[in-house]
């Protein structure tokens, strides 16, 4: 599993801002759509939630066929 940080300088970062910032996702469209399909984790729990307000210290996985790539948010 790669593991990266992302800092950020708001209170919080909604999960589809987050994918595309990260550069995991290269669109609204496909940061949505990874969501829907069930790629990620929250916490250690799976988010169906694009929406979800994302907070320093939180950790999102997504789930790729090749590596699973984890987020920690700073």
């Amino acid at each position: 599993m790669r593991k990266t940080e992302v800092k950020i300088e708001t209170e919080f970062i909604k999960l589809d801002q987050l994918l595309k910032f990260s550069g995991l996702a290269f669109s609204g469209a496909e940061a949505k759509s990874m969501v829907a399909d069930e790629m990620v984790s929250f916490n250690g729990e799976l988010c169906t939630m694009r929406g979800k307000k994302v907070r320093p210290g939180d950790v999102v996985t997504v789930s790729f066929e090749d590596e699973p790539i984890e987020i920690t948010v700073v």
